[in-house]
């Protein structure tokens, strides 16, 4: 055989030989995969993804998460910023779902009261993340019969004009000579705004409040024991009955009065008053914003030459996290205002609670008949992954950091529906021994 066909002989058999210890078996199992390590999640990421997880199982209130092993974790500050907004997703939700049917029925009712109410929408609607304003407006009467206070009514209904926002006229449950006073207002009024800040995308920091006659009277007691609920509030024609307006220092309050209303002696009160909330601007520049007019040759009914309190007040937005606040329980109990609380069961009537915050400190200046104070806290107060120094009476009680946690969350939302009001971390300050 020639060399050469020797040698290809060769080759082939070489190459058959490899390509046969090279085969695969496909019958053979194929060799085990290493699956990746599941990621190590931190306390923080945790507790969100428990939240998450019990948010999915749509509770029908958000108390059903109160009391949860996750709700006392402290968080990041990303992650708490995370828990925050799917917590006020569900609020939403849940106003949407529960109580969309008393806005378009008008009404809110509380046991037998009922307070029906109508809504007037002037001007567009403020690009996001805005929102409208909202005017909730008092009508007069008082301790009348029931059709005179209908009248009254219908009458405010049509008394102002806005340049923008929602204005808002409800019907006082009662006939009694303190229709806008009582208790029951507090809690239907702060439904209404409750409601609206969902179902009529409304601006919580852009609600104000005025009223005429009985319904400035209701103003001068609702604007300070509600402060943290306003923006502005106008007083027309009403009559204080005696009430503290310490708790107006971050509240810009409009005063008017006909110089001849003298039922009352509205018209010298009035002039008093005027002159306490000057006096407490001068001692605090920083608040106690007012706008004050008696009206000269004006009687009850000003000719609504008072209808200039409403422009005024439009320039003012709330702050809700003020660097200054006086509390003063003047009403019904209430147990938050603001960035202070106090814990549950221990509001006392006529007590007093003067605070400051500056950077990472937090004063409480002054109290009087109070007891133990919480101190609300967020990041827009202070860097809370840096230590935060709480001072009473001057004496250092608390150096240190404070933990984010969705329970605080959770407690400052509930009862209240304020996206600009659900704090972070809080701070119990004990009475001293």
């Amino acid at each position: 055989m020639p060399q050469r066909s020797l040698l290809t002989l060769f080759l082939l058999l070489l190459f058959h030989s490899a390509c046969s210890e090279s085969s695969v078996d496909v019958d053979a199992p194929a060799p085990p995969q290493v699956q990746a390590a599941a990621p190590i999640l931190s306390p923080s990421e945790e507790a969100l993804a428990a939240l998450k997880s019990s948010l999915a199982g749509n509770p029908a209130s958000l108390a059903e998460l109160e009391g949860k092993p996750f709700t006392t974790v402290a968080l990041s500050k990303s992650d708490a910023a995370a828990a925050r907004q799917l917590l006020w997703d569900t609020h939403a939700r849940l106003i949407r779902s529960q109580r969309s049917n008393e806005n378009e029925d008008r009404i809110i009712t509380e046991n037998k009261l009922v307070m029906p109410y109508e809504m007037k929408i002037f001007g567009e609607k403020p690009a996001a993340p805005g929102g409208r304003s909202l005017w909730l407006s008092l009508h007069g009467g008082g301790g009348a019969p029931k059709q005179v206070n209908d009248q009254q009514w219908h009458n405010q209904k049509r008394l102002y004009i806005l340049e923008e926002g929602i204005y808002l006229t409800p019907r006082a449950p009662t006939n009694t000579w303190n229709l806008w006073h009582e208790a029951h207002i507090d809690r239907m009024f702060a439904r209404i705004i409750e409601n609206l800040i969902v179902l009529e995308e409304v601006n919580p920091d852009r609600v104000y409040v005025l009223g005429y006659s009985a319904g400035g009277d209701g103003v001068y007691h609702l604007a300070p024991r509600m402060a943290d609920h306003w923006a502005a509030a106008a007083m027309m024609a009403g009559h204080p009955n005696g009430v503290s307006i310490l708790s107006l220092r971050n509240v810009p309050f409009a005063l008017q009065v006909g110089a001849n209303d003298t039922a009352y002696n509205r018209h010298t009160i009035a002039a008093i008053y005027g002159e306490q909330l000057g006096k407490l601007r001068e001692e605090d520049p920083q608040g106690y914003e007012h706008f004050v007019k008696i009206h000269e040759g004006k009687g009850h009914w000003m000719d609504l030459e008072d209808k200039a309190a409403l422009p005024w007040m439009a320039r003012f937005t709330r702050n809700p996290i003020p660097s200054k606040i006086v509390w003063e329980q003047t009403g019904p109990l209430r147990d938050r205002s603001y960035w202070l609380a106090v814990p549950q069961g221990q509001a006392i009537k006529d007590s007093l609670i003067l605070a400051s915050r500056d950077g990472q400190t937090i004063d409480i200046i002054r109290t009087e008949k109070a007891q133990d104070i919480i101190v609300r806290l967020d990041d827009r107060m202070a860097d809370l992954d840096q230590p935060v120094i709480i001072r009473r009476d001057g004496k250092v009680v608390h150096d240190g950091k404070v933990e984010r946690t969705i329970g605080v969350m959770l407690a400052t939302l509930l009862g209240r529906g304020d996206p600009k009001l659900v704090f972070d971390a809080q701070v119990l300050v004990k009475m001293p021994e």
